[in-house]
């Protein structure tokens, strides 16, 4: 089968635990990264159809299982980490970082303050409409562009994206390039950066920061994000439901649910996919035998897993 020559990156049967935060994950059979929007156009234009594709961000929010993917796995770097401010108005590569962006907006005096500790990428956090501090991606999303299987472009809006709870009706077979966003607000950059600050201390105390992990691994049965304020109730907040379970800090191979925060799921090292996996599944079973409720998994798991050699 013909595989078309881009002027962009193509890696073959690259392992993806090279390029997740969990550090895990199989083979590829190709990773492409375009060198910009026209790259990417035609390159899914003259790559045969039967072939799928499969956009991974900055691979913050999934485990791929130790078998790989089966699919062209594309990864957007340098041609679109641009931004750039239009009044309210944000603008920005599908591939910067949320974290840049609300730092950037908070230096022009606008808020985006609750994209600083979410992981991941702005592409990444409109397909799963991201958020926390009680603000959701969806709040502040305008519009977003990107490029289809056959290499065409597309433009999507709230309507047609029908955001919900940490998922969005984006189209299989799209990789989103670039989106607009509109400021919550505007203030003084040092109050800004202040609050970011604040935010990021926080995060600190109560997350393992600085462990393998994949952000909160499961979504909150009650339907919203912590909004960090005192008022904010636990009762269906996955990591309560979790410690009730007797889950906290629970182990399996080189898998551990942290002791600092239960959401979050560690790869101590030396964990598989399949045991981080694992360890999630027997996480969800408890949960529901001790209250009848069933978590969801937040983490996306793609790609098949490992396959033992016949003897």
């Amino acid at each position: 089968m013909q595989i078309p020559t881009p002027r962009g990156r193509l890696l073959e049967n690259r392992k993806l635990a090279d390029f997740t935060w969990l550090r895990v994950g199989g083979p590829a059979d190709y990773i492409f990264q375009p060198a910009d929007f026209k790259d990417l156009a035609d390159f899914l234009d003259t790559l045969p159809q039967e072939l799928s594709i499969f956009p991974i961000g900055v691979g913050s929010n999934i485990i791929v299982r130790d078998g790989g993917i089966r699919s062209v796995v594309i990864r957007l770097g340098k041609g679109f980490n641009d931004i750039s401010f239009d009044n309210d108005l944000v603008h920005c590569g599908a591939a910067i970082l949320d974290a840049h962006v609300a730092r950037k907006a908070a230096d022009k005096g606008l808020d985006l303050t609750f994209l600083r500790t979410i992981p991941g990428s702005i592409g990444g956090a409109l397909k799963m409409n991201a958020g926390c501090y009680g603000t959701y991606f969806s709040d502040v999303f305008v519009s977003a562009e990107g490029v289809d299987r056959k290499g065409r472009q597309v433009e999507f809006n709230n309507n047609n994206l029908k955001f919900g709870y940490r998922n969005s009706n984006l189209p299989l077979g799209v990789v989103i390039t670039k989106v607009t966003l509109l400021s919550l607000g505007a203030g003084s950059p040092d109050k800004l950066h202040k609050k970011m600050q604040d935010q990021v201390a926080v995060r600190n105390q109560t997350q393992p920061i600085k462990e393998r992990t994949a952000g909160s691994t499961f979504k909150n049965p009650s339907g919203f994000s912590s909004t960090g304020e005192q008022t904010d109730t636990h009762e269906f907040k996955a990591w309560k439901l979790i410690d009730d379970a007797g889950c906290r800090g629970k182990i399996m191979g080189g898998a551990q649910m942290s002791f600092k925060h239960s959401n979050f799921l560690i790869n101590r090292g030396s964990a598989s996919a399949h045991e981080l996996e694992a360890l999630g599944e027997f996480v969800r079973k408890k949960v529901y035998d001790t209250c009848g409720l069933t978590l969801e998994w937040e983490i996306m798991r793609v790609g098949e897993p490992h396959k033992k050699p016949k003897r």
